[in-house]
């Protein structure tokens, strides 16, 4: 079905915020009044990965509105200059500001926000959707509402495939690295269960708030650290307030092996989430020995990493960015920053009111719905096929690029070489 040029329903608020290569800004639904938070995307940014956003947005329509705890896409247009992605408002703050901001905090409640979480997970799951980038940033919430999730842009659509419900063959190594399961760094071929793996260092960061069980003080440190699964409960004092069986609970869901690890819906059934009388360390100073107030630690802990948290969370963005770029990694970083400022000044400048709209909610044309952009339309299909196939070999950093030397897939290859020398040494021993 071919494109529609349509007046605009929404005109623009405030800009409510920056991603790695778009802004979210404000956008009024000019017959209802209703806010929703709009995610635009300027289109020279996606030149040769407009496959991405189509991703995201088959994703989001499969998904939408299906569970309170799920992010809603509620409409998505194009300009001649950006793409616009509208979504919940949600202004709830971010989710370790909430907790600090709270006068209490027990193991009770950590429990409630993970049986939360693992029931949207889910959710995903049976509608055959992986997520791929769990992590506290992209868990966010509405003003006194629900825990959401969100970020959909790494998440793919999984159709049966090898190992059913459990694995099949994704093998690009994508994520944020402390939160990504062992078998992606391996590139063994990936599924749901990398999503059960981001929930257990979910929730270990939920009882703990400020670090995850792999940090290092390197990259390579903490890959290596996730494929051995090398992670202790420390430090004691902030640990010796949670339970045994928080502890068995997060040991569960970080199983190395992905065919043994559980899957949400198994998760939903540890006796850590499932029981009707939550789990807790008694305080030794309470007279009716109630839970332990995990506060007092969550709070040092998420104060003292808070600002290097998200100074990691920049390098490894830009790392990324530069990965899908290409090589040289200095000239293409300053490039980028310089055309990222530009192209989000661009987008920051257009009002959608003011703006020439295609607009196409719920079209039926499927995952392609969103128009390539203007200057793609020139090519050839043959061309244009090209092209794809070629951003996607960058952007998936997939087991056929031979040509990909970034630093994650660089690791992976020299930690998965390190693992088969010492296998035949064990085997020339025996």
């Amino acid at each position: 079905m071919p494109a529609t040029t349509v007046p605009c329903q929404y005109r623009t608020g405030r800009t409510l915020g920056s991603g790695t290569y778009a802004i979210v800004k404000e956008a009024i639904h000019i017959k209802t009044g209703k806010y929703y938070a709009c995610k635009v995307i300027n289109k020279k940014l996606m030149e040769g990965r407009e496959h991405m956003v189509r991703n995201e947005i088959a994703v989001l329509k499969r998904i939408s509105s299906g569970n309170k705890n799920v992010v809603t896409l509620h409409d998505y247009f194009e300009t001649a200059h950006n793409l616009y992605l509208c979504f919940d408002l949600c202004t709830g703050g971010e989710l370790f500001d909430r907790i600090c901001a709270k006068g209490n905090y027990y193991e009770g409640d950590a429990a409630s926000l993970v049986r939360t979480i693992f029931s949207a997970v889910s959710y995903i799951h049976s509608a055959g959707i992986v997520h791929r980038d769990l992590k506290p940033e992209n868990l966010t919430r509405a003003e006194d509402a629900d825990i959401m999730i969100a970020d959909f842009g790494l998440s793919r659509v999984m159709e049966g495939g090898i190992g059913g419900e459990k694995l099949n063959l994704l093998t690009e190594i994508c994520g944020t690295p402390g939160y990504m399961a062992p078998e992606i760094f391996k590139k063994t071929g990936h599924g749901k269960p990398v999503d059960v793996w981001a929930m257990g260092v979910i929730t270990y960061f939920l009882l703990v708030a400020g670090y995850t069980p792999f940090d290092r003080d390197s990259q390579q440190a903490e890959m290596e650290a996730i494929i051995a699964g090398d992670y202790k409960f420390e430090p004691h004092e902030y640990w010796a307030n949670v339970s045994q069986t928080a502890r068995e609970f997060i040991q569960w869901c970080l199983t190395i092996d992905p065919n043994e690890r559980p899957t949400a819906d198994e998760c939903l059934g540890h006796k850590w989430l499932a029981s009707a009388t939550p789990h807790f360390v008694p305080d030794p100073e309470s007279p009716t020995g109630g839970p332990t107030d995990l506060l007092p630690h969550v709070k040092k802990a998420f104060n003292a990493k808070g600002l290097w948290r998200k100074a990691a969370f920049s390098i490894r963005a830009l790392n990324r960015m530069t990965t899908l770029a290409g090589s040289g990694y200095h000239s293409e970083a300053q490039r980028l920053r310089e055309d990222v400022a530009s192209y989000k000044e661009e987008s920051e400048k257009e009002k959608m009111e003011d703006a020439s709209i295609t607009h196409q909610h719920q079209s039926d044309s499927g995952p392609s719905s969103p128009a390539s952009p203007t200057h793609s339309r020139n090519t050839s299909a043959a061309q244009a096929a090209a092209q794809k196939e070629a951003a996607k070999k960058q952007d998936d950093i997939s087991v056929d690029n031979q040509n990909d030397r970034s630093l994650e897939t660089t690791m992976a290859k020299m930690k998965l070489s390190e693992k088969d020398k010492e296998l035949e040494r064990k085997a020339e021993k025996q």
